[in-house]
């Protein structure tokens, strides 16, 4: 088949704003399994927007974006109920950032010949499409901002900061998650940054000036995330899927002890995955687990075991038709940190 052809159809991304999903949540509350637990992280989600002392941080793992929750966590920013991300590099460069130069992640199948998607330049994520190509622009560009900054290690939060500056002026998409949160003061963090496009066009602006560049510190991400929860009255954390994000943003609590600061530990916690939890493995950890650790307190905490993009939509057309967003303080915790003031 011609690469046209492959890449025909393209994934639409859900708009929670466009549907109200409170009767099948209340009526899921008198359900069970994780029909009930889905009830329950809708609720819990909506006790954090509704809790005005409340930083909440969104941690993000998989592909989600890419499979049509992309404009969903775009529209999180929007409607104020985050106030800071914690992501793998793929999920904010290869998706986000990647549409908002102008690409599109396709439809297609996992029952296919990989050797002829190698061959005709197209990659393959279970049952969605990329153009490597396209992806390859991605990369370079990446390079083309790093070539524009001083030559000093930043924190992945500062790189993708000027990462939406530079969408204000070149985007071909409206509501990039990227550009919302530099418009917004949201700050994004990536602590395995280089686990994705990103890396490569970083290893390229270091290829071309060996001695003079642009490096990324995760080091100084983890102080910085580590300031925002030392600032914050109490805290939330609404994790899909696990990986680094989960537990960098978990850890936060710990890294305070560390600067002989003593924080509460996070008080709301929900998370969305798939992984199971018998093989000891972080990204699969319950939440109860991580109370062990002084991590999360256990009164609202909900683990639900489902593929996220069967319950996301849900949960948040819940909390944006119930709860008070449009009160919430913009916590801005990207301007301050830049600014020193936390």
């Amino acid at each position: 088949m011609e690469k046209k052809e492959l890449l025909r159809e393209t994934v639409k991304h859900i708009d929670f704003t466009s549907f109200d999903s409170t009767i099948l949540i209340n009526a899921m509350r008198d359900m069970s399994f994780t029909s009930r637990d889905t009830a329950s992280a809708a609720d819990i989600f909506k006790r954090m927007v509704d809790d005005k002392d409340c930083t909440i941080i969104l941690t993000l793992a998989g592909s989600t974006s890419a499979g049509g929750c992309m404009n969903l966590y775009a529209d999180l920013i929007k409607y104020n109920m985050i106030d800071a991300i914690v992501a793998t590099g793929a999920s904010i460069v290869d998706m986000d950032f990647f549409e908002a130069l102008g690409f599109k992640h396709y439809k297609g199948t996992p029952h296919t010949d990989d050797t002829m998607l190698r061959d005709t330049l197209i990659d393959r994520i279970y049952d969605t499409y990329i153009d490597e190509e396209e992806l390859q622009v991605c990369d370079m560009t990446i390079r083309e901002i790093a070539n524009e900054l001083p030559r000093k290690p930043h924190s992945s939060r500062e790189f993708i900061r000027e990462m939406g500056r530079y969408l204000t002026q070149h985007s071909k998409k409206p509501n990039s998650l990227v550009q919302l949160a530099f418009e917004h003061n949201v700050p994004i963090f990536c602590p395995a940054f280089s686990d994705s496009s990103a890396g490569f066009g970083l290893v390229r602006h270091q290829w071309d000036n060996p001695d003079n560049h642009v490096s990324i510190d995760s080091v100084k991400d983890f102080l910085e995330l580590t300031r925002i929860k030392m600032a914050a009255k109490t805290s939330g954390l609404f994790m899909i899927g696990g990986g680094v994000p989960k537990n960098f943003a978990q850890d936060t609590v710990i890294c305070a002890e560390i600067l002989d600061k003593e924080v509460p530990m996070h008080q709301y916690a929900v998370q969305i995955t798939v992984a199971d939890v018998r093989d000891g493995a972080c990204s699969s950890s319950t939440l109860k687990e991580a109370a062990s650790w002084g991590k999360v307190d256990t009164l609202y905490e909900q683990m639900v075991y489902a593929e996220a993009t069967s319950v996301l939509p849900m949960i948040a057309s819940f909390v944006y038709h119930n709860a008070d967003w449009k009160s919430r303080p913009r916590y801005d915790w990207g301007k301050k940190i830049d600014e020193k003031a936390i």
